[in-house]
């Protein structure tokens, strides 16, 4: 990439650049830098972090018989690594020493590494006296705790310890609260034992991902940055977009969305892209509020894009009970849809300043076509290749495939890093200097392609073997590691520069990678365990019933009002708390109210939606004033005011906060009840029209400045596309109710993939009578192999069906059936008009709308659209 050679203000860049290296520091890795025997104390431990998670997550333990732990030993362990660093690399307060560690510090570290691993150590003796806490182990609950929230406060601010205090306070004063949660309150020793010493509360589920799942991921991620795919995924968005209108903000948000594949932080996605996109933005005429907002609001869609989700993916599996390849297909759609949006606020902004695109090096149309043409079609030949080439191997090699594909894979980045020696490294560009041309992408592509091994690793790992996400994680982080370690060295092999040198580089990145990713876990393993005081307050109280009825008074039982509750409160919750953490929180709080309320207002939501629905509110609390983190970091990089740029980074983001509404009551959008690609694609054709008018609409330009009823229409057409049956519903019944009797029947005709649906109506646990519409997952096999999937038994007696057993953690038990309900009606869809008409009548509006626009440009003499 060609710059100027007269950029600004180096010592301001510089100056900049260590202000936003402190963020950094002071939200994900600690803000202290201590020098000496210190400094080398803080990193080994990080590093034996890092090699511990790895031991843990590799099949080593197994094969070699020695060090496997169980989850809790290894929760147990990963806390106290977490805690114990936390004291370490995070100061007190603002005034506290950076460059030393104070003596009560380390105390603290010491006695809070004991207190976390305690589960470690006495697992043996806790295991023979469930339920019977000694003094020692009501101690060391109690100091641990104390420590934790400490950890917690320094790692994350006050935010997050005060939703934990506000629960533990609610725990004990349970009989001083409202009728409407009102519960007996808990002792100390049960307290303690309920969140320290069993797997609840700390030490649960969320804690337990962290330490299979996340830190390997997070790891990855780190290794991936360090190894220098950062900055080549930056060059390469900036060549295949800088060339059109708005260009940079474009720039920003490809790379936040190729971010986010990996990163678990908004604010590190933030800054690691935007140091260099939001200069360029503003240089292209775009202002500084809105070129922050822009990054902000890109950067916090990479942590709903899958693969990782900011890690929340995993926490998905465990939460919702279905394989991880099926969060992943979910998933993808909205997020896909999110980002094409902002790409089109971009452009419309770039429009509405008459922005200029980045200068390219001159080329014929065709060429660039045939350059595309060979691209697109490249990449699918290499897709085909890797596929044939794998499944050949595993054929040929049978048991031994594995040490057959790692030969293959190590003979693919030799070749690989050889032909990119070949050719200059990328060099990091000063975003301050204006770009006088931009690299074509080949240009750019060629010298980083073994940084796509790791990459394929995983995605093969997870999508095609359908490993865990722990080893796959762990295959793909040990790919990372050998490509940090090697890579220099073999560009000086090929390079016929000094080996030795490369040798030295390699092992001191990969060291140095293994010390920050452990850092950058600090914050991580700290949230998920105090979001674990969340979740063990709802276990021992019984808050997530008392909470749904708290939700049904506030709302009358109106869906939509309910749902708008539960919306604000995820918000709420989500303020100032890392993804993974918000993640838990709003799952644990506020989805049980989801189903219930809708279930019983006759609204079956299956629960991928009702999960993906608290996640993107709790999600879009990371920009929402007064405590929108990513928009700080944001204007920290524009030197703008935060809360403008929060302001503006929210109406962008509004385009991310209709869509769980959308899938809340059109489940086709998570690619649910779709049986054939035709259907894909048109569901895929009129969702992206539907945001892309919603866009547009609250941008409040289309083809030109729009009018307030243009506007206003626009809003009704992308009503209609998102929901065509809202209009269909209005005159017949979507669904006609068949009986009970023919249950079996109509479950074993149901196609594979879809959701069965049905009503129930008894007593609930808590004495109520109730009737709900639920839905089970249709999966493979006869109608009985199918309800064993879901956790379900029913018992015919005579004409009716009642519900028997219903295993604990099912699908069906998180549904909310309850044994002794009974089945009143199966429903089944009902013949209605096409959804053409409706949605037909919208595209009509929509090119008239066009039209309109069109010749009110044409008569004020408008420059035409850009391509």
């Amino acid at each position: 990439m060609k710059t100027s050679p007269t950029s600004p203000g180096p010592a301001s860049s510089d100056a900049t650049q260590a202000k936003l290296d402190q963020l950094v520091a002071d939200i994900d890795t600690g803000g202290r830098s201590p020098a000496g025997l210190t400094a080398r104390v803080l990193t080994v431990t990080a590093v034996c972090w890092s090699l511990f998670q790895l031991w843990y997550a590799s099949p080593l333990p197994f094969m070699l018989g020695f060090g496997v732990l169980n989850d809790t030993e290894a929760r147990a362990i990963h806390l106290g690594f977490a805690i114990f660093l936390a004291y370490l690399a995070y100061p007190a307060l603002k005034s506290s020493p950076r460059n030393r560690i104070p003596p009560q510090d380390w105390l603290f570290a010491l006695v809070g590494a004991f207190c976390a691993s305690y589960l470690f150590w006495f697992y043996g003796a806790l295991a023979q006296r469930p339920g019977q806490p000694t003094t020692l182990d009501l101690v060391s609950g109690i100091v641990g705790f104390v420590l934790l929230l400490e950890a917690t406060r320094r790692a994350l601010g006050l935010p997050m310890v005060i939703v934990a205090l506000v629960f533990v306070g609610y725990s004990f004063g349970g009989q001083y609260m409202p009728e409407a949660i009102m519960h007996r309150g808990a002792s100390l020793t049960k307290f303690v034992n309920h969140q320290w010493l069993t797997t609840e509360g700390v030490f649960g589920i969320a804690l337990g991902v962290s330490t299979s799942f996340v830190f390997l991921f997070v790891l990855f991620g780190t290794l991936l940055e360090k190894a220098g795919a950062g900055n080549w995924m930056m060059n390469i968005s900036i060549a295949l977009l800088g060339h059109l209108r708005g260009g940079p903000a474009k720039v920003a948000v490809v790379s936040s969305a190729l971010n986010g594949v990996v990163s678990g932080s908004s604010v590190s996605n933030v800054v690691s892209g935007g140091i260099f996109t939001i200069p360029l933005m503003k240089r292209t005429g775009l202002s500084g509020v809105k070129a922050g907002a822009i990054e902000a609001s890109a950067s916090i869609n990479g942590q709903i894009m899958p693969p990782v989700m900011g890690a929340a993916a995993f926490l998905m599996v465990e939460y919702v009970g279905i394989p991880y390849s099926q969060i992943i297909r979910h998933a993808a759609l909205p997020a896909i849809f999110s980002y094409l949006s902002l790409l089109y606020i971009v452009h419309l902004e770039a429009i509405k300043i008459g922005a200029r695109p980045i200068p390219s090096a001159p080329m014929p149309a065709r060429h660039r076509l045939l350059r595309f043409g060979l691209g697109i079609s490249g990449f699918i030949a290499v897709l085909c290749l890797l596929s044939w080439g794998i499944g050949l191997i595993q054929t040929l090699a049978g048991p031994g495939a594995g040490w057959g594909l790692a030969l293959a894979g190590g003979v693919l980045y030799i070749a690989a890093v050889a032909f990119s020696a070949r050719y200059e490294d990328l060099s990091v560009d000063d975003p301050n200097a204006p770009i006088l041309q931009l690299p074509l992408a080949w240009e750019v592509t060629r010298t980083g392609l073994d940084f796509l091994i790791p990459i394929v690793v995983l995605l093969w790992c997870l999508m095609v073997e359908m490993m865990s996400p722990g080893l796959s994680a762990f295959w793909a982080t040990m790919t990372i590691i050998v490509i940090v370690a090697t890579r220099k060295a073999l560009l000086a092999v090929f390079r016929k520069q000094d080996v030795g040198a490369g040798i030295r580089t390699g092992l001191i990145d990969l060291w140095d990678g293994l010390a920050l990713g452990a850092r950058n876990m600090i914050g991580i393993a700290v949230a998920t365990a105090t979001a674990g005081i969340v979740v063990g307050t709802v276990t021992l109280t019984g808050l997530g019933l008392m909470m749904t009825e708290f939700v049904e008074f506030i709302s009358g039982g109106n869906v939509i009002i309910m749902l708008l509750m539960v919306a604000v409160i995820s918000l709420i919750l989500g303020m100032g708390i890392p993804t993974t953490a918000n993640y838990i929180l709003v799952s644990s709080l506020m989805a049980p109210v989801v189903v219930s309320l809708a279930s019983q207002a006759g609204l079956s939501i299956p629960l991928i939606a009702v999960h993906l629905f608290v996640f993107y509110f709790g999600i879009m609390a990371d920009i929402t004033p007064p405590v929108g983190l990513a928009g700080f970091a944001a204007a920290a990089i524009s030197r703008e005011d935060p809360i403008k740029t929060s302001f503006q980074g929210a109406l962008y983001s509004l385009r991310t906060a209709i869509l769980p509404f959308v899938f809340i009551f059109n489940p086709a959008m998570l690619l649910l009840d779709v049986h054939s690609w035709a259907e894909t694609l048109w569901l895929c054709a009129m969702s992206l029209a539907a945001i892309l008018l919603f866009a547009a609409a609250t941008m409040n330009w289309f083809v030109t400045k729009s009018r307030l009823w243009e506007s206003a229409v626009l809003l009704l057409i992308c009503f209609t596309l998102f929901r065509p049956d809202w209009w269909l519903n209005r005159f017949s019944s979507p669904y006609e109710q068949r009986p009970a009797a023919e249950f079996m029947q109509l479950l074993d005709e149901a196609p594979e993939g879809t959701r069965f649906q049905f009503r129930v109506e008894g007593m609930d646990l808590m004495g109520d009578e109730v009737a709900k519409t639920v839905n089970l997952r249709v999966g493979p096999g006869p109608a009985a192999e199918r309800l064993r999937d879901n956790g379900l038994m029913l018992t015919p007696l005579g004409d009716r069906l009642t519900v028997g057993p219903v295993t604990f953690g099912s699908y069906a038990a998180r549904m909310g059936i309850e044994p002794g309900f009974e089945v009143t009606a199966v429903l089944q869809r009902a013949d209605q008009p096409s959804h053409l008409w409706p949605t037909g009548l919208a595209l009509l509006a929509t090119a008239g709308i066009a039209a309109l626009q069109w010749r009110r440009r044409e008569r004020e003499g408008a420059a035409p659209l850009p391509a």
